[in-house]
């Protein structure tokens, strides 16, 4: 039997709603499969935390969640306390000390009243971005120099190191390759002389080796174009923290919004616990309210289940959410329905249990 211990952060907001739905999910998973088998442990921390305590995690956090197999997230932010570090110092601070340095974002149609674009169908929407998640703009380097005097100069440094760039781009031609698709590198070597420039040599290096891979590269002022204009464009994607970042949030606006946006903090090698998390933020204005929409929470279970190697699970997941969002009246307020959260998860798990085959 395999055996997953998972570390839960529901967090702030909305994040222990939806949090609570996925683990649902997994406890379904569970019982009909007797061959996997789940543990939890939660953990308080966040913002509230972070008012209480004056740190969002305890001390020896990240040492707590090395023994763990994977970490579940909700959501990270809430009014009091600056973004800055309520992103920092949990959800980044993860990323860094564990190295998690590969972040998935599928940008996949599952239905398509979903899309605000015209004439724009599954086939058309359904590529994976990945970003690298642990340099670039988001490596906190930079001064803050002659505060609130008039010579006041803030530096943000992008910091692109070899190692860095080498290795997300080898990840996402390895995959290009695995799944026979293209890959299309997005970058700005025409402004950005330095960090986009290198970008965009290591990516045609690292082609050389791959020369079964079709490739394509676009100006990130294009490419957001394109998300928006000829999506089809797109099969595998790979660019930076920041354009990806800014990029994916597109592609959650065109394949139904922030609702179903999910994410995978990834060390490929499993030297450390990954993360899961869906991306729509801790929407506090709508917290305990029971109306939140757990399906990008329920996303990242998918997810999770692909790097536990459980891909059937993983595709399972999928196509019962396809199956779902044809059930306008089961589904939550955002996507048009009168569906509670719970509800939504309560009605996941059936039609999950009745697609299941052993």
């Amino acid at each position: 039997m395999k055996k997953f211990n998972i570390a839960l952060i529901p967090g702030d907001g909305i994040g222990p709603d939806v949090v609570n739905e996925g683990v649902k999910v997994l406890k379904a998973i569970e019982q009909l499969d007797k061959n996997i088998s789940f543990s939890f442990t939660s953990f308080p921390w966040g913002c509230e935390y972070y008012l209480e305590h004056g740190r969002m995690m305890d001390e020896d956090g990240i040492e707590t969640l090395k023994q763990f197999d994977a970490i579940y997230l909700g959501a990270v932010g809430y009014p009091g306390v600056p973004d800055h570090i309520s992103l920092w110092d949990l959800l980044l601070r993860i990323r860094k000390e564990f190295d998690l340095y590969v972040n998935l974002r599928p940008i996949t149609l599952l239905h398509e009243h979903l899309t605000p674009l015209k004439n724009k169908t599954k086939k058309d929407i359904d590529f994976l971005v990945i970003r690298e998640n642990s340099e670039g703009e988001y490596a906190g380097a930079g001064d803050w120099l002659f505060k609130e005097k008039a010579e006041e100069v803030v530096l943000q440094t992008g910091v692109f190191s070899r190692k860095g760039t080498e290795r997300i781009i080898r990840y996402a031609y390895e995959e290009a390759r695995k799944q026979k698709k293209s890959l299309t590198s997005i970058s700005k070597g025409n402004a950005l002389n330095y960090s986009m420039v290198f970008w965009d040599e290591v990516f045609e290096e690292i082609g050389r080796e791959f020369p079964d891979v079709e490739t394509y590269s676009y100006l990130v002022d294009a490419a957001s174009l394109y998300f928006v204009s000829n999506p089809e464009r797109f099969e595998i994607v790979v660019t930076s923290n920041l354009f990806g970042d800014i990029l994916t949030d597109i592609g959650a606006a065109i394949t139904g919004g922030m609702g179903l946006a999910t994410g995978a903090n990834i060390h490929p090698d499993k030297k450390y616990p990954s993360m899961f998390e869906p991306v729509h933020g801790s929407a506090p204005d709508i917290a305990g309210q029971g109306i939140a929409n757990p399906l990008a929470a329920i996303w990242s279970v998918s997810q999770m289940m692909d790097y536990f190697e459980e891909e059937k699970w993983g595709a399972l997941i999928l196509e019962t959410m396809k199956e779902i969002l044809h059930d306008t009246d089961k589904l939550t307020p955002d996507l048009q329905g009168t569906a509670s959260t719970s509800e939504l998860g309560d009605y996941f798990i059936q039609v999950l249990k009745n697609k299941y085959v052993k």
